[in-house]
This record gives structure tokens, C-alpha cells and sequence, in this order.
């Protein structure tokens, strides 16, 4: 995906007033996986149904989370907010409105991903992120899920945790040897 094309776009958050974009292969090293994907067409849509095959997705559900649509919005939102992990993957694609993604790279920093219609989202399983509506204030999500629906997150610190340990096994090992070389 090059920089013309459409699709998530991501970028540091720092203390400077630069933007610091990121590249789609950071992303990649880091493991979280995107599409952009015609979200008017999701329940008849090729594309989207060989990425759920082939990854095993057997479930879904479709969330909103706007004021006055999400119970508990503000107490749920300061609670996606929170640095966490989960044990499975999360799969987010988003069908309407936007918000942002806060995942960490290597040297522990934030990207922030902007997640808009049409854009699908992979984070690996042990990966710390955080999740808030952008100022529009309305995403409506397809959460996509492998077997039976579980959706607990573990709230840093959690380096013991066996997908985190396995994360950086995986993947933050990689991209450490792969600077030192």
C-alpha cells in the first residue's frame, strides 16, 4: 500500500509538534495486519469472507460505540483507553465513523493507527494497545472472533502473560536482532 493509496494511516505520537508517519512494514514487523475492504458490501463482500476463512473467523458481532448508543460510553471508553493486552487476537473492521488504535512498536512507543471506513485491523495476541473514538465520536466495529466470543483484557503490566511473553517472542525479538544487525 503506498502513501496515495487508502487505508489505515499511522504515525508516532511524541512530545514534537512533527508528524512522524509510519510505514506500512512497521506495522507488519510489529504484526498487526490491515486491509481496506468496501465496507457498504460486508455481508456479501469475496474479500472480506477469504480473509475470515482463511483466518478462521467464525463469528462476529457489530458494536457502535457513540454516545447514547454504547452503555456506559463514557465509563467504556476510558476503559478501552487503558493500556492492555488480550489473550486472542482483535479484529476490528470498521463500517462507519473512525477512531484510532494506540499500539506500541519496539522501543515502546505509541503509534496511533487511524481506523476509517472500510479499513480492517489485525492486532496480534500479547500486543499492548489502547483504543479511543476520534473527534467525531462514532465508530460502529465488526468485532470478528475465532470460536466462541471472548473479549477480556489485561491491563499493563502483563510481560508474564503467556501471548505477551509469546508477542515478544515473536516479534519485538525480531525487530530488536534485526536493529543490532
Amino acid at each position: 500500500m503506498g502513501a496515495d493509496e487508502p487505508g489505515i494511516e499511522a504515525w508516532y505520537l511524541d512530545e514534537s509538534q512533527e508528524q512522524q508517519r509510519v510505514s506500512k512494514k512497521i506495522l507488519d514487523d510489529l504484526g498487526v495486519l490491515q486491509w481496506h475492504l468496501n465496507a457498504d458490501l460486508y455481508e456479501t463482500d469475496p474479500e472480506l469472507k477469504a480473509i475470515r476463512d482463511e483466518r478462521g473467523y467464525d463469528y462476529y458481532d457489530i458494536i457502535t460505540i457513540a454516545p447514547g448508543k454504547l452503555p456506559n460510553y463514557e465509563e467504556r471508553i476510558k476503559s478501552f483507553y487503558e493500556e492492555h493486552i488480550h489473550t486472542d487476537e482483535e479484529i476490528r473492521y470498521c463500517l462507519e465513523g473512525s477512531g484510532y488504535f494506540d499500539v506500541r512498536d519496539g522501543s515502546d512507543r505509541w503509534i496511533r493507527v487511524w481506523t476509517k471506513k472500510g479499513d480492517m485491523i489485525i492486532l496480534p495476541a500479547g500486543m499492548y494497545h489502547r483504543f479511543t473514538p476520534d473527534s467525531n465520536n462514532f465508530i460502529t466495529v465488526m468485532r470478528l472472533f475465532s470460536g466462541h466470543p471472548i473479549w477480556t483484557a489485561f491491563n499493563r503490566p502483563q510481560e508474564d502473560n503467556r501471548a505477551r511473553v509469546e508477542y515478544v517472542n515473536n516479534f519485538l525479538a525480531k525487530i530488536k536482532k534485526c536493529a543490532q544487525s
